[in-house]
């Protein structure tokens, strides 16, 4: 049987300790699927860091292993999905990370499975890492209540997004989730970590590009596509080349190789 063939990304940039050094400006790094760096100033950041010891193979290689990461000032975990909540990237990374933040349910789970501090942080919260003003943003994936894997009974609080104010403008991090009303009512982002699988527990493709549209001026990092070999999950087979003739000012759909940098810039008067 042939292997329906998978939109995949430009080949990995490696990198090294030095995109964790100072830096005059907020550099964003894509890490394959849903996993994020940011480096503002004296501040690193990681946001759902797999980076190892994924259950699907990889078309991509990641960009650096965990072991090699100096420092953190936090790790943020959206939800606990294993494509986001990543216990082998997380042990590796416990004696180097100052924070651990996460919905109340992830944080639980952290301090259970890992036996660190975590904070658990209700949605709309807000708390500060440094130069950073991060608060949570609703989230609806509530997938796996209609399964009968879980012990669990999972709820909307549960999975988070998170809206990052930076000296540099703000970079929006909507996590995995159906389409909220008031995800199409915030103040404009400049940057959307942007989840465009056509999914019915994410976004689905055609109500990405509405929250696109609705924010014409925010630069898209591209996520949640070309990273896991599952030919046939729809959830990780989004395919940029849909995008480009739907979302307004196309340009600034950012279509990166894992580890390749992006700086964030302001965009809005209002961000």
């Amino acid at each position: 049987m042939t292997k329906k063939k998978q939109a995949i990304p430009p080949n990995t940039k490696f990198f090294q300790q030095e995109a964790f050094q100072n830096e005059t400006k907020t550099v964003i790094r894509w890490l394959g699927n849903s996993g994020v760096l940011l480096n503002s100033g004296t501040t690193n950041i990681l946001i759902d860091p797999v980076l190892e010891g994924f259950d699907i193979p990889l078309l991509i290689d990641m960009p650096i292993p965990p072991e090699d990461i100096p420092h953190l000032d936090a790790i943020l975990i959206t939800h606990s999905d294993n494509d986001h909540y990543s216990l082998p990237t997380l042990k590796k990374l416990i004696p180097v990370t100052s924070s651990f933040h996460g919905p109340e349910y992830v944080a639980r789970l952290m301090r259970e499975q890992l036996q660190i501090d975590a904070d658990g942080h209700k949605i709309y919260d807000t708390f500060k890492i440094n130069n950073l003003t991060i608060s949570l943003t609703k989230a609806d994936h509530l997938w796996q209540n209609a399964t009968t894997k879980f012990e669990h009974t999972f709820k909307i609080e549960d999975y988070c997004g998170y809206w990052i104010d930076t000296p540099d403008g703000t970079l929006w991090i909507p996590g995995d989730s159906r389409l909220l009303q008031e995800q199409l009512e915030m103040t404009p982002p400049d940057a959307i970590l942007f989840d465009f699988s056509d999914n019915e527990w994410h976004i689905g493709f055609a109500n990405a590009v509405k929250l696109a549209n609705t924010y014409p001026q925010a630069d898209l990092i591209l996520s949640h596509w070309g990273t896991v070999d599952a030919p046939d999950m729809n959830v990780f087979n989004a395919d940029p080349a849909d995008l480009f003739d739907k979302v307004i000012n196309p340009d600034r759909i950012q279509l990166l190789a894992a580890g390749e940098p992006i700086i964030l810039t302001k965009k809005n008067e209002l961000a």
